[in-house]
Parts: C-alpha cells; sequence; structure tokens
C-alpha cells in the first residue's frame, strides 16, 4: 500500500492507498520540533499493521521534511520513496516569476485539481494560510493569491482586541450577530466566504475571460468544510486533495 504523507505548518494529513482507492485518512498536529524518532512513533501508532510499501510525501515545513527524510531512511529503508523537491517529475508547468518560490503542496494540488476536471480550476486550501492556486486549462501552475487563514486571523484579532475572545467556528442563528460570539462567528464564517468568492469571481474572469463560469472551484484543506456551505462560488469539495496528488506524482515518477 502507498503512504501519502502531507506536512503542512499546522496539521499534517496521512493517507493510505491501495491503488487507486485511498482506505485511511488521518490528521494530526505539525511540531517542527519532532524528531525523526518522534514522528515514527506517531506513524507507526496510526498505521498498526498496515503493510506499507511505498511512500509519497511532501512538506511545506524544511525541518519537518528533514526529519521525514531521516525517519524514512532509518525505519523504512527499502521502501520505493518519492518526496516533491526539486527533480522529482510533476508533470506540472509553473509559470511563475520564480519557480523556486512555488510551495511543495501547491503542485502537488495543482495536479490533482487538473486530473480531476481536465480544464482550468481554482484550488482553494484553507490551511494556515488560505491559498488560490490557479490551474490553466493545460494543467500549468499559473500563480494565485495568498491570504491570512482563518484560525490565523481569529487568533490575531482575539489577541489584539481586549474584549474579544476565540469562539467555535460554527454558523451564527443569523449573520446579524445579536451578541459578541455570534458577531464573531458571522464576520469570521461569512467574511471568509465572501473573501473566497470575490477573489474567485476575480481570478475566473481573468483565467477565462469569455466563459468565467467554465472555471471549476475546488475546496481543499482542513478548514474547508467551514466555509464550502456559505460560498456562492466553490462547486467542489475535494478534502483529500493533496493526497490524491501525491500518488500521481508516485505513479509519474516509478
Amino acid at each position: 500500500m502507498l503512504l501519502a504523507i502531507d506536512i503542512g505548518n499546522t496539521n499534517t494529513v496521512l493517507g493510505v492507498f491501495d491503488g487507486d482507492r485511498l482506505v485511511h485518512s488521518w490528521r494530526v498536529k505539525t511540531d517542527a520540533r519532532n524528531t525523526a524518532d518522534e514522528l515514527m512513533l506517531t506513524y507507526k501508532g496510526l498505521l498498526q499493521d498496515v503493510p506499507v510499501t511505498a511512500i509519497s510525501g511532501c512538506s511545506t515545513v524544511p525541518a519537518a521534511l528533514r526529519e521525514l527524510r531521516a525517519m524514512l531512511g532509518r525505519y523504512w529503508p527499502g521502501v520505493p520513496t518519492v518526496l516533491v523537491e526539486p527533480g522529482i517529475k510533476t508533470g506540472v508547468a509553473l509559470l511563475f516569476d520564480n519557480p523556486k518560490e512555488v510551495g511543495a503542496d501547491r503542485i502537488v494540488n495543482t495536479l490533482a485539481a487538473f486530473s480531476l476536471v481536465n480544464g482550468p480550476a481554482i484550488v482553494v486550501d484553507f490551511g494556515t494560510s488560505t491559498n488560490f492556486d490557479v490551474v490553466s486549462g493545460k494543467g500549468e501552475f499559473l500563480g494565485g493569491a495568498l491570504a491570512p487563514g482563518i484560525e490565523i486571523s481569529l487568533d490575531a484579532l482575539a489577541a489584539r482586541a481586549a474584549q474579544l475572545r476565540k469562539v467555535e467556528l460554527v454558523a451564527p442563528r443569523s449573520p446579524i450577530g445579536k451578541n459578541t460570539v455570534e458577531a464573531l462567528q458571522s464576520g469570521i464564517l461569512y467574511g471568509f466566504a465572501g473573501q473566497v468568492d470575490g477573489l474567485v469571481r476575480r481570478i475566473a474572469a481573468s483565467l477565462v475571460p469569455e466563459a468565467p463560469g467554465s472555471v471549476e472551484v475546488i475546496a481543499t484543506g482542513g478548514l474547508a468544510s467551514l466555509v464550502v456551505e456559505h460560498s456562492e462560488t466553490v462547486n467542489r469539495h475535494e478534502p483529500d486533495l493533496t493526497l490524491l496528488g501525491l500518488r500521481l506524482i508516485f505513479e509519474r515518477n516509478q
């Protein structure tokens, strides 16, 4: 079975594929201070007796990538492994001023999105930051937009405003909050949904001026489920998009 590992700034997502079918997935917090041995304890505890015969991984955290590489070399030395880094075949052309600045997760998401829709798309990845990744009709990564993530914004608001605090991220009774908690929930959920819709419409109009409605908008990331139902432009929710891309990249490098 193929083990896919996506190490993000806040969370790490692991998935196990049997062929092209995702059979298990887990989400744990990312700690850049974890050593290779600590990573193995966590992963082995989740995997139990799952027979890992191949591994594909990516990371946006350099320290975590270093320890991941050390862990794989120490505990799975004979298992075929692909880590998304320079020299790996992805099939994704990076039409970006400096391709070295493009995070591995954005490349992986581009490949996965194009494999699903086979046309122009916008991937909205709700993570530590909210990433808008723009995919051309040929599967190229064209660039996009980066915005503060939901949890970062909420943390900053609670830290900088004396009478505001963290709240549960659920929909309030009405967009018009009748108390501080509901007002915060309205601002966060509907505010971010509005941000997504506004950016998506502008990007789609630039990507396909003659038919912006033809652009597929795919939401992914750990916080996507909070916003998707309140968005007017997101038409597909793929929580395992990055894991799918990691599987595709592994196959391309065999």
